[in-house]
């Protein structure tokens, strides 16, 4: 049989675009599909506006410890339109870089919605129906929104960098990486933040003592963190509700809620478990993401759908269809933009180069962008413990930059290690630039680097990470 297309990839995010670009270098005739922006989730709102919006909110207690250190400077406001403008100019550069590197592959870029017709057949929003030897899925996924009262008043992570100004005050719903670094960018460009979580502690999956620190770090910046707590019902505030300050009984602790330009002349009612009620200018969930993967024609094809609405497939991409293929959060493995690269180039060395190619999801460094930040890989000091006996090396303190600008903030280094064969099985770092350091402290514990490794090297001082390589004795075994 022949087809259009050797290769035809649904959606142009960090995952699809290299599976393309790679795949097309090996003369294979390759055309992309995306209804949105070239560049997914990550770089249009995602990962990239979200770190320039961390760099952007720093500049607050930048402007404090200048003055700490001999500076002689004066707060100004932040420009939120004026960011904002020069963040879609940056976007728009970045779509175009991408745009760019498809072409210049020779990829054929369909600027349409696709969907399966069967597992060879693709059917375009623009009306054409194109076929193709393998199809690759890399649609990604979508915030969620909870089911309850109101809920359309709310905004999500896709919306935040779209408004027309900031809000004075907002509740984020959620306690997730996403919705604590939001909480974090918002703080500290002059929002008003409170954060709803439902569970005990924020940042579920990472380690309890490191998620503390940095529940810890939040509240010391000012962000009203409720533990335990979730909202019921919200709806648009009302004269009543807006002559009262918005509030019932208290949201923080038995106090009631102040805003920033005195009483609110619009916004959300909402009402907590606890029966807590208050109005703020905006709401927005950060409650999860689900797979893309409906209306494009999957059951149709005989793609499987797992129970959390994402592709199965196997250790190769590939679903129970041969011909098609998917990668990235699609498929709810590792929902990380380089993990979804690292799975398009194994598709291709799969599928186009002969070669096998199987990714490996373990030990996968990360960095969350709360302030303070986290950076992780491995192992927690729970799950370590649960599996086998093990050490923990651990230190908390105030760094020398902070403590000379008279900031409260402490960082965290924790090495979880295996009491039996001395490799480290976790690094955790709670500091800023927590991401730099775990970056490269991966690259030791991914080649099985022991405890006695980090001693044998000698520390960089000062510095805060000399701290891993300084730490001598266990704080505890267990």
């Amino acid at each position: 049989m022949t087809f259009d297309y050797d290769l035809f990839v649904i959606g142009g995010g960090s995952g699809g675009v290299r599976a393309a670009r790679v795949a097309a270098a090996t003369g294979a005739k390759v055309a992309l599909a995306e209804e949105f922006r070239m560049g997914g989730t990550c770089v249009i709102r995602g990962c990239v506006p979200k770190k320039l919006m961390v760099f952007a909110s720093g500049y607050s207690e930048m402007f404090a410890d200048a003055r700490a250190y001999g500076w002689d400077l004066t707060d100004g406001p932040f420009d939120w339109p004026r960011f904002r403008a020069k963040l879609h100019d940056e976007l728009d550069r970045l779509e175009g870089i991408y745009r760019k590197l498809l072409d210049n592959s020779g990829v054929e870029i369909c600027d349409a919605r696709a969907s399966l017709k069967d597992a060879h057949t693709v059917a375009l929003s623009s009306g054409r129906t194109v076929t193709a030897k393998h199809i690759l899925i890399a649609t990604g996924g979508r915030p969620v929104v909870p089911d309850i009262p109101g809920a359309e008043l709310g905004i999500t992570s896709n919306d935040i960098f779209l408004l027309d100004e900031l809000p004075k005050s907002i509740l984020i719903i959620g306690g997730g990486y996403i919705a604590s670094e939001f909480a974090g960018i918002l703080n500290g460009l002059g929002v008003q933040v409170s954060q709803f979580y439902r569970g005990a502690q924020i940042l579920r999956g990472f380690d309890d003592e490191a998620r503390g620190l940095v529940a810890e770090g939040m509240r010391e910046k000012g962000v009203n963190l409720h533990l335990g707590t979730n909202i019921v019902e919200m709806r648009a505030a009302t004269e009543e509700d807006l002559q009262n300050n918005g509030i019932g009984a208290a949201v923080e602790q038995g106090k009631p809620v102040s805003f920033p330009s005195g009483k609110p002349t619009k916004g959300i009612w909402v009402k907590a478990t606890n029966g807590t009620e208050a109005i703020f200018d905006q709401v927005m969930f950060a409650t999860g993401r689900a797979p893309n993967t409906e209306n494009i024609g999957l059951a149709e094809a005989g793609v499987q759908i797992g129970r959390r609405g994402e592709i199965v497939v196997d250790a190769y991409s590939q679903t129970g269809v041969p011909s098609i293929y998917a990668i990235g959060d699609v498929t709810d493995r590792v929902q990380l933009t380089p993990v979804a690269i690292r799975e398009g180039m194994a598709f291709v060395e799969t599928v186009f180069k002969g070669n096998p190619t199987k990714v490996d999801h373990k030990l996968i460094p990360s960095a969350i962008f709360t302030q303070p930040e986290m950076g992780t890989i491995g192992l927690t000091e729970e799950e370590a413990r649960d599996i086998e006996p093990v050490e923990i090396y651990c230190t908390s303190f105030k760094p020398m930059n902070h403590a000379f600008a008279g900031r409260t903030d402490r960082v965290m280094m924790k090495l979880v290690v295996s009491s039996a064969t001395r490799k480290v099985l976790g690094c955790h770092i709670v500091a800023d630039h927590a991401g730099e350091m775990i970056q490269l402290a991966a690259i030791a514990i991914k080649m099985g680097a022991t405890k006695e490794d980090f001693d044998r090297t000698v520390a960089v001082h000062p510095t805060m990470a000399e701290e891993l390589v300084t730490m001598k004795d266990p704080v505890r075994r267990a």
